[in-house]
């Protein structure tokens, strides 16, 4: 048997391979604490986990779901979008809900790159944007997100006969790994780079009630006239503290819509209905608590960004996100770093290299563990002889 080549040109998930070593490690008795990986250690509220027991309990649920996402659900993603952005969605043609946002992007090139055709791919950027390239046959260009710019691309340098080859922009903010976050001037731009060469604006926004400090980010369909051109992904993973639901999005440009609908008709059978159901209350309920659940992480990324200091590191301050951005000591490479961390210390954070080779002179620090694990996990850095 020999496998396609898509499959052989496909490099193995970086977090699928780490979590294979720290297997090997656990199972040897070693203590590691997991700060790569975005996953949000606290329970959604009680009313959502309510909404799901009882819905499970129907013997009417458990059926198959429908492709489009049940009309409740579809409405509840268009209101929270009125609410939240003061963005108008039509539920029925602007919205597709998807298994996790994570299949919703991956998909979306199967819908609009054939073999050959570009994506425009930031870097560093999260995997999947390559992935599902990858997978279409597409060719990945990158452009470098820059530190002088706050992390933002500087659009106009992309040459113009690579922009013209474009099918689909890819971007992310707040940003996956950098936390850097984004205005609707940048977003504007971006629109404008779209429309000039036709190609489909993707957003991916699952950050963006991830937030400290009293920022609140945009949607990039607040922008006018963004639906001509632009898709938005979002989930309830990071928000809700429902990764493992696999619930998400894709809202905007109706073309767009369609086009990933018909390949996910294709592909799966839905989100499993209680599934749904619970959604629909997460999204129509009561939104206080978020702002409590954000004062947590504001607290642990204030003792990462201590931890660092008192190890001579030096990293920028979030403003939103799952994530600390930090440099490497000097002398360094991404991946001797947190090789190091995990070895020695028992503490696992992810290279910078893992989203693109301009990732390289970072790593990655989640917040998203227990407070108490957090501090531990700075006290045995501090333990490392720099």
């Amino acid at each position: 048997m020999q496998p396609a080549d898509r499959i052989q040109n496909l490099p193995p998930y970086f977090f699928a391979r780490l979590g294979k070593r720290i297997t090997q490690l656990t199972s040897k008795g070693r203590d590691i604490v997991r700060l790569d990986i975005g996953s949000p250690d606290m329970p959604p509220p009680d009313t959502i986990l309510d909404t799901l027991c009882q819905s499970a309990r129907d013997p009417a649920r458990h059926g198959y779901a429908g492709y489009y996402g049940i009309p409740q659900l579809r409405q509840a993603i268009a209101n929270a979008y009125s609410r939240r952005f003061g963005v108008d969605l039509d539920p029925r043609s602007e919205v597709l809900p998807c298994i996790g946002s994570k299949e919703g992007l991956v998909n979306m090139s199967l819908a609009f790159v054939d073999s050959g055709d570009v994506a425009l791919v930031p870097d560093p950027g999260y995997p999947s944007y390559s992935t599902g390239t990858r997978l279409a046959g597409g060719k990945i260009e990158r452009f470098r997100l820059l530190p002088e710019r706050g992390w933002l691309p500087d659009l106009a340098a992309i040459p113009p006969d690579v922009a013209n080859k474009a099918q689909i922009v890819w971007l992310n903010y707040p940003n996956n790994p950098t936390a850097a976050v984004a205005d609707l001037d940048f977003f504007a731009q971006a629109v404008d780079f779209a429309r000039e060469y036709g190609a489909l604006l993707c957003h991916d926004a699952p950050y963006c009630d991830v937030t400290f400090d009293g920022y609140v980010a945009p949607s990039i369909l607040e922008v006018p006239g963004a639906k001509q051109v632009a898709v938005e992904f979002n989930s309830l993973s990071k928000t809700y503290n429902m990764a493992g639901w696999r619930v998400g999005w894709a809202v905007g440009n109706a073309t767009a819509i369609e086009a990933l609908a018909r390949v996910k008709t294709n592909t799966d059978s839905g989100i499993f209905l209680p599934i749904q159901d619970a959604s629909v209350a997460a999204l129509n309920g009561d939104q206080s608590w978020i702002a409590d659940r954000n004062r947590v992480y504001a607290e642990r990324r204030d003792i990462i960004l201590k931890g660092l200091r008192a190890i001579g590191i030096e990293a920028a301050r979030p403003k939103a996100s799952l994530y600390v951005w930090a440099p490497v000591p000097a002398g360094y490479t991404s991946e001797e770093w947190a090789t190091r961390a995990l070895e020695e210390a028992g503490v696992s954070i992810t290279p910078g290299t893992a989203f693109g080779p301009n990732g390289e002179g970072y790593v990655r620090i989640s917040i998203a563990r227990p407070t108490e694990r957090v501090h531990e996990a700075m006290e045995r850095l501090k333990s490392l002889r720099l």
